[in-house]
């Protein structure tokens, strides 16, 4: 893909992680990217190693594309972080790359821990939230996190999962009723271990401390201070 095609000049992203399968954000396998850069700060985030703008970290949109499209079996893309609306020029691209390359049936998901109403508020977020199949908006409240909400690809009950297109509706309209609870997926790379999911209130010590009985020490984790 050319920059021509993303809208303009090359655009970098900063780029914490990309990863494929991922089976707990969304339906089907997906593929998931996180962002690099996050100001919102929200106690009890699971991914505070994504908080830091790090320069380091920039990786132009056109790999990550490249990435997209060595894959096979997609059913849809995930792009959390981090803050993916903080980095709006390089989401543009990503996304109308993603929309250039992506069958009709891969739909795109994406996380932002601002509210609806604050994303609604300027034309260049309302041309982004057009270019997705569904958002899940708010911060995340670390009190709101409940079991027995039903919630399964939010984190805090507070949280609203924006439905934009007829995808998104066909796919998110009532995919968090009677669905099964959410759950955690492990990924090791590099010697380091990723917990990708949405874990509930007390899910991340309990994994940890099976981890340890197995041999598996977590030492420094991103989801304490």
């Amino acid at each position: 893909m050319t920059a021509g095609e993303t809208g303009g000049q090359e655009r970098t992203l900063l780029l914490a992680k990309a990863h494929f399968p991922v089976t707990t954000l969304g339906p089907g396998r997906r593929a998931g990217i996180w962002t690099q850069g996050c100001t919102i700060h929200c106690p009890g985030c699971l991914s505070r190693d994504t908080w830091e703008a790090d320069p380091r970290t920039a990786i132009p949109v056109s790999a990550v594309l490249g990435w997209l499209r060595s894959l096979t079996g997609v059913d849809g893309v995930t792009i959390s972080g981090g803050e993916p609306f903080q980095q709006p020029e390089a989401l543009r691209a990503l996304l109308l790359g993603i929309r250039a390359w992506a069958p009709p049936e891969v739909d795109i998901l994406v996380y932002s821990g601002y509210a609806a109403s604050r994303l609604r508020r300027s034309a260049r977020t309302r041309e982004l939230l057009e270019l997705c199949d569904a958002v899940v908006t708010g911060p995340y409240i670390e009190r709101l996190n409940q079991v027995d909400r039903g919630l399964r690809w939010r984190g805090s009950s507070n949280q609203q999962l924006i439905t934009v297109s007829d995808l998104g509706r066909k796919r998110y309209g009532d995919a968090e009723r009677g669905e099964e609870p959410p759950h955690m997926q492990v990924s090791v790379e590099d010697n380091r271990i990723y917990y990708i999911g949405i874990p509930r209130r007390g899910d991340m010590e309990r994994l940890t401390q099976r981890l340890s009985l197995s041999g598996v020490h977590a030492g420094e984790v991103s989801w304490r201070p």
